[in-house]
């Protein structure tokens, strides 16, 4: 546990790519005391089972709070330079804020302006979703801009931004 963490990471990759377990990796290399801030809510079987599997792989180590909207908020009360703090995934917390109907780009400009402010590492995990077809509904194509747009914001100000493929990390920046 001596890997340094830089204030803001970024980890991008699709589904099943290997993206939680490297992020995971990274904080676990980082600390023996990490904070879990999970925005996933399970509304189903299958979304239980997928959090259970999480859960299951982390191990021990890890305390976990679920902040399924109030991202920013969580984060600016939880970090701290002893602890660092996974953000598992943004694309759950965009997810949770177009059903919730809050105003997103509000939130995502809270979010931006919490960032810089944080006072220990941060890594935020989220899905890339624009690299396929177009989608066939308005709610999906919102969903897929919502996301790129957080995407390029949230990469903007991080230090390090990996995307993952097929559980290979590739280092984007930083």
């Amino acid at each position: 546990m001596s890997d340094r963490l830089p204030p803001v990471t970024l980890v991008l990759g699709g589904a099943r790519s290997g993206k939680s377990a490297f992020a995971e990796g990274l904080v676990e290399r980082a600390s023996a005391r990490r904070l879990y801030l999970a925005t996933g809510q399970a509304w189903d079987d299958e979304m239980r089972e997928r959090i259970a599997s999480h859960q299951q792989r982390r191990g021990e180590g890890w305390e976990t709070i679920e902040a399924p909207v109030e991202l920013a908020q969580a984060l600016q009360t939880q970090a701290r330079a002893d602890r660092p703090v996974l953000v598992d995934c943004l694309t759950l917390w965009v997810t949770n804020l177009m059903l919730g109907e809050h105003d997103i780009g509000t939130a995502f400009d809270g979010l931006a302006a919490t960032i810089p402010t944080l006072k220990g590492p941060v890594v935020l995990v989220s899905n890339e979703v624009g690299l396929g077809i177009v989608p066939d509904n308005a709610m999906a194509r919102a969903f897929r801009d919502h996301a790129g747009r957080l995407h390029q914001l949230i990469a903007g100000l991080a230090d390090e931004v990996h995307f993952v493929a097929a559980g290979l990390p590739l280092k984007m920046k930083g």
